[in-house]
């Protein structure tokens, strides 16, 4: 996947849920480009603010979306990593 199509996918998941993506295009463009780079060393699109342990069955929780986003949403208004946002 390239990063437009990884941008494509988080603009249309975003959507889905009634989430915003981040409006911010230089700290947006970063976490993409994380979960490109992610993807390209790992086969996964990998949360890139979370820490990967090699362990598949942990990792799978941090596969973006992770488990752990609409959790944070409802806390802080966006996720760690700030791709997704409160509307």
């Amino acid at each position: 996947m390239n990063e437009k199509q990884i941008l494509k996918l988080s603009r249309q998941y975003a959507k889905k849920q009634d989430f915003s993506i981040n409006k911010d295009k230089k700290h947006l463009n970063f976490i993409i480009k994380g979960l490109k780079k992610n993807e390209e060393k790992y086969g996964y699109i990998f949360c890139p603010c979370r820490i990967i342990t090699g362990d598949f069955d942990n990792d799978r929780k941090i596969i973006c979306p992770c488990v752990y986003h609409k959790k944070e949403i409802k806390k802080w208004g966006h996720c760690l990593c700030k791709l997704f946002w409160r509307k």
